[in-house]
């Protein structure tokens, strides 16, 4: 867990460490608990804690007993009283969520298609229907702390714009930070769905999700997330985790990347849904796809659910596909050395334990520390939605975590001062 410092130059980086220890237990801990978890003096814990009193971030709740003395009260988060909203963009379908502190969703909708409109419109759409989201939550406006997007990459997010994701293919260049942050009013941050989904399963996931790890993001293409040191770890460029590029056959596939032998390339929905068909279309049997391009994702779906219903071709695509990833995904364990795998996204909705087990068998089987620890591998706990959740969860993050950036910026305002 992260400790605090009693140098009066970070105040503000103590009150993200003893909001974040707050956050973390949902039945709230008392004000000696944090002074003990955190290494802060009791003085500094009360005054921090009356700041966020005074805040509305805390609540106080509840007594517990105390060890000789006057029972102790408990400190918990207020989550409803600030909420963060977060939109994801995908191919083949635009999540929007509004999410309490606690990052639980208030409010969510789907809408279908997002890269048949062009960007100008899409901003449009989605600032209607962000606003339509608020109103029914019924929440004013000085209460929305702000906007995270979650896009596919590449992005550049120190300038926040969308550079040209394949995914996307009408998406050129597009600074959807500034033209958003236009059409709604709301600070706005933009980073890549698997890093958002990630930052969200940190946010929502509590004290078991609080390490480092890998997040696999299963969309219209898969990803990861990293959690290196504590910390979401982005690149040098924002672009970190494009584990679907990640090359497993020179002389595979060509990949909409322009390389070849990418693991997206075989094992995408898109990917997938071919291939059943080609091998559909040579048998007897019929899997009933309807080969359409715009209907991938039902395809996938329908794929996915006949392989749930013991259809040999089915489960032997999908079963390939799973196997493929738990490679890969033994290549990044062996790298990065990580013990925490977390599989999440719609692409998972009806397949997800297949891929789960595949993965886990893989990596505790094959890596290279395999005898000195087992490696958890684990389904999401913020679900399909992961990358909006995330994407709201990019906004609550950047304003109450404690990371070793802010402490570095404080340090710097006050050796410059």
């Amino acid at each position: 867990m992260p400790s605090g410092t009693n140098l009066p130059w970070v105040g503000g980086f103590n009150r993200t460490v003893i909001l974040a220890e707050i956050r973390r237990r949902p039945d709230g801990l008392s004000r000696v608990e944090l002074a003990e978890r955190t290494g802060l003096t009791p003085q500094t814990v009360s005054n921090i804690v009356r700041r966020l009193l005074r805040d509305e971030l805390v609540t106080e709740s509840g007594r517990v007993p105390s060890a000789g003395g006057k029972p102790r009260t408990n400190v918990r988060l207020n989550a409803p009283a600030y909420y963060a909203v977060g939109i994801h963009l995908d191919p083949d379908v635009t999540s929007c969520v509004v999410v309490d502190l606690s990052g639980q969703v208030i409010r969510r909708s789907h809408r279908q298609g997002s890269s048949i409109d062009e960007p100008a419109r899409t901003v449009r759409s989605l600032a209607t229907q962000i606003r339509r989201l608020t109103a029914r939550a019924d929440i004013p406006a000085e209460r929305v702390l702000g906007l995270g997007v979650a896009c596919p990459g590449p992005i550049d997010r120190e300038r926040g714009m969308v550079v040209e994701p394949p995914n996307l293919p009408r998406w050129h260049e597009v600074p959807l930070v500034t033209e958003l942050r236009e059409a709604t009013g709301l600070p706005v941050l933009l980073d890549n769905d698997a890093t958002a989904a990630a930052t969200g399963e940190r946010w929502v996931g509590g004290t078991s999700h609080t390490g480092d790890c890998v997040f696999l993001y299963f969309g219209a293409g898969i990803g990861c997330g990293l959690v290196l040191g504590g910390q979401v770890y982005r690149g040098a460029m924002g672009n970190a985790g494009e584990f679907g590029h990640m090359t497993i056959d020179s002389r595979g596939p060509e990949c909409f990347c322009g390389n070849r032998g990418c693991l997206e390339a075989s094992v995408s929905p898109q990917a997938l849904v071919a291939e059943a068909g080609r091998l559909s279309s040579r048998r007897s049997t019929s899997l009933e796809l309807t080969g359409d391009p715009a209907r991938v994702a039902d395809d996938y779906d329908h794929l996915c659910q006949q392989a749930n219903g013991g259809d040999r071709l089915a489960n032997a695509v999908l079963d390939r596909a799973a196997g493929r990833v738990g490679l890969a995904a033994t290549n990044l364990v062996n790298l990065l050395d990580v013990g925490h795998i977390i599989l999440g996204g719609r692409g998972l909705r009806y397949c997800g334990e297949r891929f789960r087990n595949a993965i886990d068998v893989a990596v505790n089987g094959r890596t290279i520390a395999r005898h000195m620890r087992h490696a958890r591998v684990e389904m999401s706990v913020i679900g399909e939605d992961a990358g909006a959740i995330g994407a709201a969860s990019l906004i609550l993050d950047g304003a109450y975590s404690p990371t070793v950036s802010n402490l570095l910026e404080r340090h710097e305002e006050k050796t410059h001062a």
